[in-house]
């Protein structure tokens, strides 16, 4: 086995406590789910189209009314239980949603 000329540069890097929300729902939510992050102070996003099911029925993405998606934000933890709260108190009436809360722990902790 040869060993490679490159060499792995490692330091010792601190992690931050952060929480990780992950909202699925209709696409038409796209937007003023991330109007309400930036205004709630989420510095970030990700964005997924998906499809699935539950007690809303099937998404099967066939349609453009009838796309899904995961939305994902990683922040601190106030701003992502406030944005839960927000998002179900507005919206989880009338379009089909699931948001979950996870801890998480992050490296560049200024970037969330």
């Amino acid at each position: 086995m040869s060993q490679s000329s490159e060499s792995v540069v490692t330091a010792s890097t601190s992690t931050f406590e952060k929480t990780l929300l992950v909202v699925l729902g209709e696409a038409s939510l796209e937007k003023p789910l991330l109007k309400l992050a930036k205004l709630m102070g989420a510095l970030g996003y990700t964005v997924h189209d998906v499809r699935g099911g539950g007690s809303w029925g099937t998404r099967d993405a066939l349609w453009e009314a009838d796309r899904s998606i995961e939305l994902k934000f990683i922040c601190a933890p106030d701003v992502a239980h406030s944005m839960a709260n927000a998002i179900i108190a507005n919206y989880a009436e009338h379009f089909a949603l699931s948001l979950y809360l996870s801890p998480v722990e992050v490296l560049r902790g200024h970037k969330f």
